[in-house]
């Protein structure tokens, strides 16, 4: 993102029922790590939600964590937080590809994640990013966690997610090969 670009920000949803995230970060640059986990506490909390955090050695190892926690706890939503700066071997792409995608995965199985896992040309680049007075992506991640929670629920409660099902329809016997159900 460009420093003087402006951008739209989802309110923060406020939660109905009790809500719990796990914050997981790999502090291995722990003064950047130390930023986004402030700025995740602080979305958080302003969610009225709660949270725990743990601490797992690299950005690899954060998809993981997640998928222990969400088979063995009771978690609501992830908010996965680490940083990757740019070395000199293809380390760095196997870590932010590889970790990315774990997370993605995770997602599209029906966690609730928000990623901040930084992926960075230089310390400077992620120092900015992870400042709760500048880009704050660690509040961002938060954020991203808590809306798809809410809408989670959202679709929980409804029982739909804007589709009929199958059942709904009702096939007439003229319409049967034409690919016209009648509802």
């Amino acid at each position: 993102m460009a420093a003087n670009e402006q951008h739209y920000v989802l309110p923060t949803p406020k939660m109905e029922k009790p809500t719990k995230v796990l914050i997981v970060v790999s502090p291995y640059y722990k003064d950047i790590a130390d930023n986004m986990v402030a700025g995740a506490k602080a979305e958080i909390d302003a969610a009225g939600a709660t949270w725990d955090l743990i601490e797992v050695p690299g950005a690899l190892e954060i998809p993981t964590a997640v998928g222990i926690a969400e088979r063995t706890s009771n978690f609501d939503g992830y908010v996965a937080l680490g940083c990757v700066i740019r070395g000199e071997t293809t380390h760095y792409e196997t870590v932010c590809n590889d970790s990315s995608r774990a997370l993605q995965l995770l997602g599209l199985q029906g966690l609730c994640i928000g990623n901040a896992i930084l992926t960075v040309e230089n310390r400077k680049q992620a120092e900015v990013r992870a400042d709760p007075k500048d880009q704050n992506k660690g509040a961002g991640a938060a954020a991203a966690a808590l809306h798809l929670i809410a809408l989670s629920r959202k679709w929980q409660q409804s029982g739909s997610v804007g589709f009929k099902s199958s059942d709904e329809y009702q096939i007439a016997a003229s319409d049967i090969g034409k690919g016209t159900p009648t509802a």
